[in-house]
């Protein structure tokens, strides 16, 4: 019953620092994220009203690469830059990161875009790494973004989609 009692606590803390705008130089090791998984019941926000078609077929402002990269930057340099690899802690560290980096990427308000964010984590060790990923695509209109960080005990690989919606 003490777990659950802790875990509404450093929820409500991690949101009130979230609502208060500030951003911790590095979460604490047991850092919580609020993203949905495999062991959480999905939830649908239903707060959106429909739209109405605007017959638009290309958007009228399209998201910038290098602000994108920069804010991926920024987000993985705070984040990462003295942390050691841990197993457990990355595993909550990317969700983390991924919810932080949509926030911002989010703030930018480019209307008609769905953003896709992943982030990888990893440990250090003199080893080879290959990440490949597939999707419908219109080259035109959708655009993506990529950074990656190392320190002397991990690395961290973030790739920000952003895919126009008709």
């Amino acid at each position: 019953m003490s777990d659950l009692v802790k875990d509404r606590a450093l929820k409500r803390e991690k949101k009130r620092l979230s609502d208060a705008g500030h951003r911790p130089k590095a979460w604490p090791k047991d850092s919580l994220s609020t993203v949905s998984n495999v062991e959480e019941p999905l939830h649908h926000d239903d707060t959106r009203l429909p739209t109405e078609n605007t017959y638009q077929l290309g958007p009228y402002k399209r998201h910038s690469v290098p602000v994108i990269t920069e804010i991926l930057k920024d987000v993985l340099t705070c984040y990462l830059q003295h942390e050691t690899y841990e197993a457990e802690w990355s595993r909550q560290m990317t969700k983390t990161l991924c919810e932080v980096i949509r926030a911002r990427v989010k703030e930018l308000m480019i209307p008609r875009y769905k953003t896709v964010v992943v982030v990888n984590i990893g440990q250090l060790s003199g080893q080879g790494m290959q990440i490949s990923s597939r999707c419908l695509w219109d080259a035109t209109n959708d655009t993506f973004a990529t950074y990656s960080f190392k320190n002397s005990s991990l690395f961290g690989l973030a790739i920000v989609y952003a895919v126009y919606v008709e």
